[in-house]
């Protein structure tokens, strides 16, 4: 994800859009097509968006864009059925079907494409093809120098893999299957070695696979500026860590934060809402300025830099070191 981009939280415009198609990509995976309900063109999106899904009452999910940014007449998701899924995936699957109409944000993107360089390098882990995918599709619309490696399992995990394999820059892609022959493993070391000095890199997938790539590319010499990440799920966080106290910044109001609640959870029961989408600590949305104070940062969304400025956090994970937190709310 590239993290040196921000802007300020602000509470979601929602669109109603029909499930007009949803189609079986591979093993455990679902396409979503949505169109506007009366033929209108949607909002216009960039490589790397995605779009928040009320799937039924207080659940809402992220997913990434994954069809050409030069549509305007649709949006196409994919959903993996994830057996660790806290209801948004089983909920998907399961409930929204063709046909169906649904609420969905406008699209937003914390993952961007850096524009004019010489080359990107894309890695897709499993679903993480979704966004790398939409990447891929406008590097090649621009005649830009990229390639692209895409893992999963087995080829009946590898969603879309019909629809690269007939593209313009099929020759770009590299396949690479756990239960394959070796010589065709990703090797990540080698592949960064050999990249261009101002290359790019993007990886999307599991955590596990995200740290794989970007610890290699640290260990060969790549700086953080060029290495963007986005993450789908995040590792199980403890709300526990202590009791401490919040401050509103405009009014003065001191609210206590019991050890077993998040900070956001508290606050909207106190009729403060703060938008919140992912609730892992991975999406930004809930990001809030500090005032005063040290927070426990929990996310996998700001930067060690950022961090260490203490002067924004997380509020749906994230807590406090200090006995309070002054927030610019």
């Amino acid at each position: 994800m590239n993290l040196s981009v921000r802007t300020e939280t602000t509470t979601p415009k929602w669109l109603q859009v029909q499930v007009s198609a949803k189609r079986l990509e591979a093993s455990g995976v679902y396409s979503y097509e949505l169109t506007s309900l009366h033929g209108e063109c949607l909002p216009t999106f960039s490589p790397g968006a995605h779009i928040d899904v009320e799937i039924g009452a207080g659940l809402v999910r992220q997913y990434s864009l994954c069809n050409p940014p030069a549509e305007d007449h649709r949006y196409v998701i994919a959903v993996l059925l994830d057996p660790k899924s806290r209801g948004g995936s089983v909920a998907m699957h399961q409930q929204v079907q063709q046909g169906d109409v649904i609420r969905i944000s406008e699209p937003k993107n914390l993952f961007p494409l850096t524009p004019d360089v010489p080359q990107s390098l894309l890695f897709a882990g499993g679903i993480g093809i979704t966004p790398i995918l939409c990447m891929a599709e406008q590097l090649a619309e621009n005649g830009q120098c990229f390639e692209m490696h895409y893992c999963t399992r087995s080829p009946e995990r590898a969603a879309f893999a019909d629809r690269i394999r007939q593209s313009g820059f099929a020759d770009r892609v590299q396949f690479h299957f756990d239960d394959a022959d070796e010589r065709q493993r990703l090797q990540p070391e080698s592949i960064l070695e050999r990249a261009d000095g101002d290359a790019h890199l993007y990886v999307c997938g599991p955590s596990g696979f995200i740290d794989l790539i970007i610890d290699t590319a640290r260990r060969v010499g790549w700086s953080e500026q060029r290495i963007h990440r986005e993450f789908f799920s995040a590792a199980a966080l403890p709300v526990d860590g202590g009791a401490f106290d919040v401050q509103i910044g405009s009014s003065g109001d001191l609210i206590a934060i019991p050890p077993d609640q998040s900070i956001v959870s508290v606050l909207a029961e106190k009729g403060i809402d703060i938008p919140v989408s992912c609730e892992q600590g991975i999406c930004g949305t809930c990001l809030t300025g500090v005032l005063e104070g040290e927070p426990d940062h929990r996310d996998s969304f700001l930067t060690t830099a950022e961090r260490e400025r203490n002067d924004r956090m997380l509020l749906c994970c994230s807590r406090a070191r200090s006995a309070r937190l002054v927030l610019d709310l």
